[in-house]
């Protein structure tokens, strides 16, 4: 197997459906716990925050918050799940006010961290996980797939849009708890007009592999003020 190249980073989202009657209290400081883990050195970037939309033709599935945090490597991943303080937000602030839980980790080709500044409070972001059929889950589909998401991310960051600030994309190399949903991406906006405005060109993207999708989760968020 080869080995990761200094120009990939990990992406590892986590989807969470709150308990209705979860007091607002404890979600902060749920929230607040998680969004302090971003000070371990094993993480690069972390945010955790409320979801703005979650759409999904799986009907069952409604998230209320997402986590997205970012790593240089398998291993700094590894370590961040394991860390005690990682186990702790879970444990003693999550585990009685979550009722459903989706998690997605990905390889993203030529995200260098080093030098991608964190989104800035206000970015909108989206994140869409696409599941296969099941006759469509082979590694040429999948590649084909991957390739229309290289050229979409190519083409918002350079054409004449330019509403997009980064996209990663890849497949899930976790599969134990996201559903059997294999691919997704991750886009970006400096705001929720930008992120409103490319809803056509990533309504195309979709389009081009829509026969080969059984179903999608997508999600927005905003990056808050306070991360």
């Amino acid at each position: 197997m080869a080995s990761q190249s200094v120009s990939e980073a990990i992406e590892h989202i986590v989807l969470f459906k709150v308990k209705d009657e979860a007091e607002p209290s404890k979600v902060k400081a749920w929230l607040d716990a998680l969004n302090g883990l971003s000070s371990l050195d094993q993480v690069a970037q972390l945010t955790a925050a409320p979801t703005t939309t979650t759409s999904s033709s799986a009907t069952s599935l409604n998230f209320t918050h997402i986590l997205h945090s970012r790593y240089n490597s398998k291993q700094d991943l590894k370590a961040y799940t394991i860390h005690p303080r990682h186990d702790s937000a879970v444990k003693d602030h999550g585990l009685h006010i979550v009722e459903d839980i989706m998690a997605f980790d990905w390889v993203a080709p030529d995200l260098r961290l080093a030098v991608t500044p964190k989104p800035k409070p206000g970015s909108a972001v989206r994140v869409s996980f696409f599941k296969l059929k099941e006759e469509e889950e082979e590694d040429v589909k999948k590649s084909e797939i991957l390739g229309v998401l290289k050229e979409t991310k190519d083409g918002l960051l350079l054409g004449q849009q330019k509403q997009i600030s980064e996209m990663s994309y890849g497949e899930n190399f976790s599969p134990e708890r996201s559903r059997g949903y294999s691919l997704a991406y991750l886009a970006v906006f400096p705001g929720p007009t930008e992120l409103e405005d490319s809803n056509e060109e990533l309504g195309k993207l979709k389009h081009k592999f829509k026969d080969f999708v059984e179903s999608e989760v997508v999600v927005d968020f905003l990056i808050p003020s306070s991360v």
